[in-house]
């Protein structure tokens, strides 16, 4: 049974007409990303509703097997990251979930935006990607695509906009694999747009300053 995730929910001023379900990283939670959005300087009374979802808290083995917030876990790090491919599906199962309950609540399908940061985005590209109602677009930022070679990309999102944000210094998932998500992308028919900025595995405020800019163009 998937497990139902419980969200840190931002509301706007106003009636929300799209809305925006954002992950984190490994052993962050929900409130993570809520601290950027003072820092994105979005337009008031701009109609977003931000879903931060908190993983579950399972063991994870690259960190001794210490229990933590993880959307699945970890057995190797390197750039052949080997991982828990069934707990990066179920939690992707959970996610989805959050997108069938937006769209239960009135937000267009095209007017729901997914956004997720290293696991978490790993986590959003396969949401993306296999959701069967198009969607407003995919922002990965400092992440991989580990499901790459087995996806089966839905009709629907198969025009999907997605933007690749990814640090120069990352020593946590490498420039490499970002570019490698980047190449299975466009294998699949899609055209990423990719962005690099001087910075290790973090955000920094150029890069929140585009992250303002394209979700603006895609929302508002």
């Amino acid at each position: 049974m998937t497990q139902t995730l419980s969200s840190v929910i931002v509301e706007p001023e106003i009636t929300p007409t799209a809305s925006v379900i954002w992950l984190h990283g490994l052993g962050a939670n929900g409130h993570d990303f809520e601290a950027i959005l003072p820092e994105l300087k979005l337009p008031e009374g701009a109609p977003i509703r931000f879903i931060f979802p908190h993983s579950p808290s399972i063991p994870v083995t690259i960190n001794g097997g210490m229990v933590m917030p993880a959307w699945y876990d970890i057995l190797e790090m390197g750039a052949g990251r080997k991982l828990n491919t069934q707990q990066l599906l179920d939690s992707a199962d959970a996610v989805t979930k959050l997108v069938d309950h937006e769209i239960a609540s009135g937000i267009p399908s095209e007017r729901v935006l997914l956004a997720g940061f290293s696991q978490g985005g790993a986590v959003a590209y396969q949401v993306a990607l296999t959701y069967p109602q198009p969607l407003a677009g995919l922002l990965a930022l400092s992440t991989y695509f580990p499901t790459a070679e087995d996806i089966e990309v839905s009709c629907a999102n198969k025009q999907l906009e997605i933007e690749i944000m990814h640090g120069s210094y990352d020593p946590v998932v490498l420039p490499a694999m970002g570019r490698d998500a980047l190449g299975a992308l466009e294998g699949l028919g899609f055209s990423p747009n990719w962005r690099e900025y001087p910075m290790e595995h973090q955000v920094c405020y150029p890069q929140i300053k585009d992250i303002s800019e394209w979700l603006q163009a895609k929302l508002l």
